[in-house]
C-alpha cells in the first residue's frame, strides 16, 4: 500500500529530517487509510517544540511506519471514523490541550493540567477535580441500577473505579475510571539526569520492570550508539521470559482461586515464587529492578547460576504441566471459564487489544515474532491465537506461553553465556545523545506490546519521551468482556485480563 508515512526499524535511531512532516489533512488521511486497511496504532501523541504543537504517529502493518505534522488546536477526530485512535486522542487532549472535535467519548485519562498550561478542553477546575468526579455514562430505566466498586479495594491492590450499569445482575455497561495514582513519569523523564532514566523505568510498572527496562535501554542505546554484546542480549531475553512465566503462573493461580479450585491456586502460588526467586538469583531482586541498563546488563549468568537455573526449571517443568492439566481439564473449571467474558475478534480489532488478551480473541500479533529485538530473532514463534475470546482462551494462551518460555530459557542456558557487565556504580558519563533524532522501541512484555519513543532536539536534549504500556490498549477490552454478562463474573474476567493500574496511570 502506497503511503506518505516512512518505514523505520525497531530500536534504530533515525534523523528527524527523514520523518515525513505532512500537512494535517494529509497526515489524518494517511493515518486513517493505514489503520482502516488493517494497521494498528503503536504510538500517537503530541509534543511541543518552541511555540509549535506537533503530532506524531507510529503505526504498524508488517512494518513500522511514522509521520508527523503541526497540530491544529481543534481538529476532526480520527476516532469518530476509526476506533483504535480513541484512547490516544483522549490522552493528547489532556496532555496538550488539543481538541479532537466529534470524539465519541472525550473524557480525562489521568486528571492533570495539560503540559502547556493551555485552556483545558474538558472544562475541569483542577483545584476541585479528582479522578472519577464527573458525570458517568448512565442507562435509564425503572429497573436499572448502578454498582460502584473502588477506587479503594479490599486487599493489597492499586486504585481504580468500576461503575456498572445493571438490570438485576446483568451488566449493560462497565465504565472504568483510572488516574488515581498518576505520577507524571513522562514529564519527569525530561528533567532527570540521563543516568536516572533507567531507575525511573524500573518503576513504571513493577510487574513489568524488565519489559520497560529493556525498552528504555534500547532507546538510549540507539541514541548513544552503544550496543550490548551478544551475551547481554541473551540474558535480557532470559529476564523477559522469567518475568513472563512468573506473571502468567500467578494469573493462572488467581483464576483457580476465583473459581474456588484451590489445589492449582496453591501450587501455582508456590511455583510463581520459584520463578521470582530465579530472577532474584540472577540480579538480587525478585522483580528484576536494576537488572537491565543501557549498554547491557548489570549481572551475568555464570556456569554455576546457569546450572542452578537449569536444575530448578527441569524440576518445575513437569509440575507445571501437571497443574495446567489439573486446571484446564477439570469440568468444573471449564464450566466457569468457557463462554465467560467473551470479546469478539471484531471488537478486539476495533479496540486494538494486544498481548494474551488480543491473542485470545484471534489476533496473532506477537512483537517477538513480528519485530524481534535482542536474541528473539533466533526463535520461531508459533501463533498462539484462539478464536473464542473468553476466560478459557485467555487462560489457555497463558498456559501455552509458559511452556514456550520455559523452552526458550532452557535453550539459552544450554551454552555458556559471556558478557561484560555494565558498571552501574560508575556509569559512563561520556555518552553524547544523537541530536535531532527519533527512536521507537517495541517489545513483547508479558501483557503485550510495550513501546517507548524518544525525540531529541538539535543539542541532543530530550524533547519528548512517550511511554505506552499494553494496559493502555486493554482496559477497554475488560469493559467489553462484561457486556451482557453477570456482575458476579467481574472478578474472574478482571483477573483473566490482569491489567496494570500504574502502567496506565504513568
Amino acid at each position: 500500500m502506497e503511503t506518505s508515512f516512512c518505514e523505520i526499524i525497531n530500536g534504530s535511531a533515525v534523523a528527524r529530517e527523514k520523518i515525513p512532516h505532512l500537512s494535517f489533512d494529509d497526515f489524518r488521511k494517511e493515518a486513517l487509510k493505514i489503520v482502516e486497511s488493517g494497521g494498528k496504532v503503536v504510538q500517537f501523541f503530541g509534543y511541543t517544540e518552541g511555540k509549535t504543537d506537533k503530532l506524531l504517529a507510529v503505526l504498524r502493518t508488517d512494518k513500522l511506519l511514522v509521520a508527523g505534522c503541526d497540530a491544529p488546536e481543534v481538529y476532526p477526530s480520527l476516532s469518530k471514523q476509526c476506533e483504535p485512535f480513541h484512547m490516544f486522542e483522549r490522552e493528547i487532549a489532556e496532555q496538550c490541550g488539543i481538541r479532537p472535535e466529534g470524539h465519541p467519548w472525550l473524557k480525562m485519562v489521568r486528571y492533570h493540567p495539560n503540559y502547556r498550561g493551555k485552556k483545558d478542553v474538558f472544562g475541569n477546575d483542577y483545584a476541585k477535580e479528582i479522578p472519577g468526579n464527573y458525570d458517568y455514562y448512565s442507562v435509564e430505566g425503572e429497573e436499572v441500577h448502578e454498582v460502584a466498586v473502588g477506587p479503594v479495594h479490599a486487599g493489597v491492590i492499586e486504585p481504580g473505579h468500576f461503575r456498572f450499569n445493571c438490570i438485576g445482575e446483568r451488566v449493560f455497561h462497565l465504565e472504568i475510571q483510572l488516574g488515581y495514582q498518576h505520577r507524571g513519569i513522562e514529564p519527569l523523564l525530561l528533567k532527570a539526569e540521563p543516568k536516572r532514566l533507567s531507575v525511573i523505568a524500573d518503576s513504571i510498572a513493577g510487574d513489568t520492570t524488565v519489559g520497560h527496562g529493556v525498552s528504555m535501554s534500547q532507546a538510549v542505546e540507539a541514541l548513544t550508539g552503544k550496543s550490548p554484546d551478544a551475551g547481554a542480549r541473551i540474558i535480557r531475553v532470559i529476564g523477559l521470559e522469567l518475568e513472563r512465566i512468573a506473571n502468567h503462573i500467578g494469573d493462572l493461580g488467581a483464576l483457580s482461586g476465583d473459581v474456588a479450585f484451590l489445589p492449582p491456586a496453591n501450587y501455582f502460588g508456590r511455583i510463581r515464587g520459584d520463578f521470582l526467586n530465579m530472577t532474584l538469583l540472577i540480579c538480587g531482586n525478585r522483580l528484576g529492578k536494576g537488572f537491565v541498563r543501557p549498554g547491557g546488563v548489570r549481572f551475568t549468568i555464570d556456569s554455576e547460576i546457569s546450572r542452578i537455573l537449569m536444575e530448578r526449571i527441569n524440576e518445575l517443568e513437569p509440575q507445571i504441566e501437571h497443574v495446567l492439566d489439573l486446571l484446564l481439564l477439570a469440568p468444573s473449571v471449564l464450566a466457569r471459564f468457557e463462554g465467560c467474558g467473551a470479546v469478539s475478534n471484531h471488537d478486539a480489532e476495533k479496540l486494538g487489544l494486544v498481548g494474551p488478551a488480543g491473542r485470545a480473541c484471534g489476533l496473532p500479533y506477537d512483537a517477538r515474532r513480528c519485530f524481534p529485538t535482542e536474541h528473539y530473532g533466533k526463535f520461531d514463534f508459533p501463533e498462539t491465537a484462539k478464536p473464542t475470546g473468553d476466560v478459557y482462551a485467555r487462560a489457555k494462551v497463558r498456559a501455552e506461553e509458559v511452556m514456550q518460555s520455559i523452552g526458550i530459557i532452557k535453550s539459552l542456558l544450554a551454552e555458556p553465556i559471556e558478557t561484560q557487565c555494565v558498571d552501574f556504580a560508575n556509569p559512563d558519563r561520556s555518552s553524547v545523545w544523537a541530536p535531532s533524532s527519533f527512536v521507537v522501541t517495541v517489545n513483547e512484555a508479558w501483557r503485550g506490546e510495550v513501546s517507548h519513543c524518544v525525540i531529541t532536539d538539535e543539542t541532543g536534549k530530550i524533547v519528548r519521551y512517550k511511554i505506552k504500556d499494553p494496559s493502555f490498549h486493554n482496559w477497554n477490552g475488560l469493559a467489553m468482556s462484561l457486556r451482557d454478562t453477570g456482575i458476579s463474573d467481574f472478578p474472574l474476567n478482571n483477573k483473566s485480563f490482569n491489567l496494570s493500574y500504574c502502567g496506565f496511570d504513568l
